[in-house]
């Protein structure tokens, strides 16, 4: 598995750009959440100190943002602060017991602002979602991260109407070297082949990317690299299932994490599958207590 390229000034430090928000259900809970803010939650569990890039409201949630950060001695400097705009959102509704995801637009994390980024000097990868781009200025401050100097990107491909276009989303590719996405989402976005191998393989020839990562739900996942394996993993059959929340940032954290320690391949796939496994037998995307991420660290050597 390919490093993501430190050099002598020993880059360690991941860069997480998109939203930071809170589901709103029919019975009034709000959970926090967003897929870069829960990976960057993971990551930081995981000691490896990331930079969340993001803006909240200056209004309570976004205050209960920034206090659950510092609770957890997360860095806060690219979390913005925005006086105009609310935190960000989603509205939940069930119909006939299946959710549906109402994305609230024009909250604080679309206009996440170039001239409020923080230091950057040691980054050594930058992820973002496809979601976390739908504005024009927060695409803005992602391009102005992404050209300030040659970072591999990682980008986690979130298809939710009506924020995506398969022109758009393609064209995101095009400049990131890792892609992860579902297989729902893969058809989406190369329609007129039949078989997510088929499909993958094409994306792999198409751009630039080193591999393209494609979950499978409780399948596991496969991964296919551009020198052409393809590897695979599948979940423990004794999985208890709480909660499905969260499962694929889990993955994406300890892939993340993979490429940042240099770890083989299919022992990320291993590790990732094993966590987000762990992850869906506990209620919500992320766990507070700190012993949760403890017995992973020993195992997989962390500091």
């Amino acid at each position: 598995m390919k490093t993501v390229g430190m050099n002598e000034t020993q880059r360690t430090r991941p860069v997480v750009f998109g939203e930071v928000l809170f589901d709103h259900f029919p019975d009034g809970k709000a959970v926090l959440g967003g897929a870069p803010f829960n990976i960057a939650w993971h990551l930081q569990a995981f000691a490896k100190a990331p930079v969340l890039v993001s803006r909240v409201g200056n209004d309570p949630l976004g205050h209960q943002i920034r206090q659950a950060m510092e609770n957890r001695a997360m860095s806060t400097a690219g979390l913005q602060l925005d006086s105009q705009h609310p935190t960000g959102t989603v509205d939940v509704t069930f119909n006939d017991g299946e959710p549906s995801y109402d994305i609230v637009k024009d909250r604080a994390w679309d206009f996440i602002n170039d001239q409020l980024l923080p230091p950057m000097d040691d980054m050594a990868l930058l992820y973002h979602g496809s979601l976390a781009l739908r504005s024009p200025v927060s695409r803005h401050a992602f391009e102005t991260i992404q050209q300030s100097d040659d970072v591999p990107v990682f980008i986690d491909v979130n298809l939710r109407e009506p924020w995506w276009t398969r022109d758009d989303v393609l064209s995101l590719l095009r400049r990131a070297r890792w892609a992860k996405m579902n297989a729902d989402e893969l058809a989406l976005l190369l329609p007129d082949l039949d078989e997510p191998e088929q499909r993958a393989k094409a994306l792999l020839r198409d751009y630039a990317l080193e591999w393209v990562l494609v979950t499978l739900g409780d399948k596991g996942a496969q991964a296919f690299t551009a020198g052409g394996e393809t590897l695979s993993v599948a979940p423990d059959r004794s999985t208890d299932v709480v909660d499905s929340v969260g499962a694929g940032d889990a993955f994406a954290s300890v892939l993340i994490l993979g490429l940042l320690n240099d770890w083989p391949m299919q022992l990320t796939l291993q590790r990732a599958q094993g966590f987000a496994s762990s992850i869906v037998g506990v209620r919500g995307a992320t766990v507070s207590d700190k012993v949760f991420y403890q017995q992973f660290c020993k195992d997989w050597n962390l500091a």
